[in-house]
């Protein structure tokens, strides 16, 4: 028999490393020796960069850029392959990077975000991947575009420097010092959101709020990226309220597509085709996957959807073991998943089965290979 893992990591507690060590110790434990592999998944959120070195043998980048507010911060990015790269935004340009008494959109940028993609380009990697959530950002991507050449104007004609603020004063701009190397290069976005760049479903009146913006910062945000879509809409004559995901982290989805020319993709599937995921497939008899809490939002994108989906493919059973099931959670029998258990194994807080993680997943591991056994058994 040969077994798969792939699960997310749990966050807080297990990564996803760590739920393939403890799966193959169930496994032996319970049917013997048995050939197994492992593939670290991620959704093109937080742990994307790492699940992906993990499993292609890269290498981790570290380097110093500006963060959200153009403090100097340590970032990194993945690398693997001859040419690839993959990017997390918010190791530049994320929530967590802002102390909450700072939190206001109207002075952050994606500057740093663009300061990675370019030390990509300068090392040589021409296929680069980048995941776009979690920003603490609302200035349409300019800082990033800026960082990358791309010079916007306000109507004196001096050049803005790409905060939220400056969206409103946006009056021309010019893409003849945009790096050229981006022309030559593939650039894909992880983008599991459809919002468009304005509106009520636009970046800021969705998104806005999370990132310290007050209903009056909003208005005053929104107003600045609708002058933002005009201006881009008739200096190119792209509609980003017309894209889907033009919205996401910020509206760094419209400056990716805009200036670079950027391929809108779900997360999870640009994860799994990175990681030569179908391939690992390959003569496996049973999958396993699973998360911290598992409901009706991982059929939107998440890892249990993709992987399972991906086995569905090729007829392959798939068992979920998670760290906790909530609403609708059998919801994502229908992408694949065949069955769901839980790690915890009695009524407990969640302090409490964050710090026996390790401990109940191996417990919630060797149950669910006993019912497996059992199973098959009942065929001899």
């Amino acid at each position: 028999m040969k077994l798969l893992f792939a699960s997310d990591s749990f966050k807080g507690s297990l990564t996803s490393e760590e739920t393939a060590v403890l799966l193959e110790k169930a496994a032996e434990e319970v049917f013997g020796k048995c050939e197994v592999s492992s593939a670290p998944v991620a959704d093109g959120g937080e742990g994307t960069v790492e699940a992906v070195i993990a499993a292609e043998k890269g290498k981790k980048i570290e380097l110093t850029v500006h963060g959200p507010l153009m403090e100097k911060a340590d970032a990194f990015y993945g690398s693997f392959g001859e040419n690839k790269a993959v990017i997390e935004m918010a190791s530049a340009s994320g929530l967590p990077m802002v102390p909450q008494e700072l939190r206001n959109p109207l002075n952050t940028t994606t500057y740093g975000t663009g300061e990675l993609i370019l030390d990509a380009l300068e090392r040589g990697y021409r296929d680069i991947s980048i995941a776009i959530g979690g920003s603490a950002t609302n200035d349409g991507g300019m800082g990033c575009a800026r960082a990358l050449g791309v010079k916007f104007l306000d109507e004196n004609g001096n050049e803005l420097e790409g905060f939220g603020r400056d969206l409103i004063h946006v009056k021309t701009i010019d893409v003849s010092g945009l790096d050229s190397r981006i022309k030559k290069s593939k650039i894909t976005v992880m983008c599991d959101v459809t919002n468009p760049l304005c509106g009520k479903n636009g970046a800021t009146m969705t998104f806005g709020k999370q990132k310290g913006a007050t209903p009056e910062i909003q208005e005053e945000l929104e107003k600045g990226m609708c002058n933002y879509r005009d201006v881009i809409k008739e200096t190119f004559g792209i509609d980003c309220d017309q894209v889907q995901g033009a919205g996401a982290a910020g509206g760094l989805g419209a400056a990716l597509k805009v200036f670079l020319g950027g391929t809108m993709k779900s997360g999870i599937e640009t994860v799994l085709d990175l990681i030569h995921f179908d391939e690992r497939l390959e003569g496996v008899d049973l999958v396993v996957t699973g998360e911290g809490r598992t409901d009706w939002q991982s059929c939107f994108g998440k890892v249990m959807q993709g992987i399972g989906m991906r086995a569905k493919a090729k007829g392959i059973p798939v068992l979920g073991l998670s760290g906790s099931l909530g609403k609708h959670s059998l919801d994502i029998c229908d992408y694949g998943v065949s069955s769901l258990m839980t790690t915890v194994n009695a009524p407990m807080s969640l302090e409490e089965a964050l710090d026996n993680a390790k401990e109940l997943y191996y417990e919630g591991a060797v149950r669910m290979f006993k019912f497996v056994k059992t199973g098959m058994d009942m065929r001899k």
